[in-house]
């Protein structure tokens, strides 16, 4: 299990961490596990004055699925959101490094809520994003139902979290959800250079800037726990429990 998240230091780009998603079977669903392993290199990240910007990477044709529903159904039905998934969310927030992401395909769920979070994203050209959150008669997570609608306006906000519309990569860059589209074997390289040129950078100069540009941190944490609340209740109605039975039939 501790081999579904990969943490990196890649040769030939200095002062960058990757977190890699490593699962390709199950289309790089997140276990708690894996969510644990995440928090623990951002925080990590932080601490070390070698890194300087964080990147996330899924494998080839596929960033992440979201949830492992199994998992995290497991825990969520009986008492709420796992606890392992808000203290990620709290990371991604608090994080005091630039965050960069390269999604390659299947981006589902919490998939595409977390590059919500990040500084940069790059996506590739057959890049899927997606949030089938009402699908599962549930709501949008991650402090999404705030950042969206800031960042893309309230419609197209309104088709990704609850019409759960689905986004190509050049419709993901229009809305703001992605900063450059690539050709799928150019994401990984042009991710990793990206987040070393931040690294070089001045250091307490880029950490100002991000904080003035990112704004109040604790107004995304609130929202966080607001959906987590309202996504527990959701969770235990009968309309979700119809829903995730029909969907683990497929």
């Amino acid at each position: 299990m501790a081999d579904h998240i990969l943490v990196e230091r890649p040769a030939g780009y200095p002062g960058v961490q990757i977190i890699r998603f490593n699962c390709p079977d199950k289309k790089n669903a997140i276990t708690r596990a894996m969510y644990t392993a995440m928090t623990s290199a951002l925080q990590a990240a932080d601490a070390d004055p070698d890194i300087g910007a964080t990147v996330f990477l899924g494998t080839e044709g596929c960033f992440s699925a979201g949830n492992d529903l199994g998992d995290f159904l497991a825990v969520a039905m009986g008492g709420g959101m796992p606890r392992e998934v808000i203290e990620f969310l709290y990371a991604l927030v608090r994080a005091a490094k630039p965050l960069v992401s390269g999604v390659d395909g299947l981006a589902i769920g919490i998939g595409t809520t977390m590059h919500l979070h990040c500084d940069l994203t790059i996506a590739s050209a057959r890049s899927h994003f997606r949030t089938p959150f009402v699908d599962l008669a549930l709501v949008p997570e991650a402090a999404s139902s705030l950042i969206a609608p800031r960042i893309m306006g309230a419609q197209r906000a309104f088709a990704l979290l609850a019409a759960g519309e689905a986004f190509s990569g050049a419709e993901a860059r229009a809305a703001g959800l992605v900063w450059k589209v690539v050709d799928p074997g150019q994401v990984e390289e042009e991710t990793l250079g990206l987040a070393a040129r931040l690294a070089a950078k001045p250091p307490e100069a880029l950490r100002l800037s991000r904080d003035l540009i990112r704004g109040d941190r604790e107004e995304i944490i609130a929202r966080i726990d607001e959906e987590a609340r309202h996504f527990s209740a959701r969770l235990q109605s009968r309309e979700a429990r119809a829903a995730f039975e029909a969907f683990m039939r497929r």
